[in-house]
């Protein structure tokens, strides 16, 4: 798929994300609510990832929020941030820097550049625990 699909449909998924958690509505419902949008095949592979793994998600996030909690953060932000650790984690095709770089792009143009440096810092902080490991083991 190209670069500019992908882009294109991650942000797909976080908008229908971001409807499911500020309504409070099924994933089922937020993929269906709107008939007359086609929906990518991997914007629904990524919602359908996020709201199957959502809570170990949160749970790898909120260590990384520094004195916040997912609540605090907008709905926008927290969406960006699921897809994000989603595709970091669980999509082995996509390389952590794009990841990174698309969720970073996404919350410039639709939060703020504060909320862009927001995601950076907190997804940077996500892959370098998740890699701890490797480090551990290479030696």
């Amino acid at each position: 798929m190209p670069t500019s699909g992908r882009r294109s449909a991650r942000r797909q998924a976080v908008f229908i994300l971001y409807q499911q958690d500020l309504l409070g509505i099924p994933v089922q419902t937020a993929l269906t609510r709107d008939s007359e949008r086609d929906i990518d095949a991997y914007s629904r592979s990524l919602v359908l990832g996020v709201a199957a793994r959502k809570e170990d998600i949160d749970a790898i996030l909120t260590p990384h929020l520094a004195n916040w909690s997912l609540d605090r953060l907008g709905y926008l932000e927290r969406s960006i941030l699921r897809v994000a650790t989603y595709e970091l984690l669980w999509e082995r095709g996509v390389p952590s820097p794009v990841a990174i770089d698309e969720a970073v792009t996404l919350a410039k143009r639709f939060c703020s550049d504060e909320a862009g440096a927001l995601v950076n810092g907190i997804l940077g902080s996500v892959l370098a625990q998740q890699q701890e490991p490797d480090i551990q083991e290479s030696k």
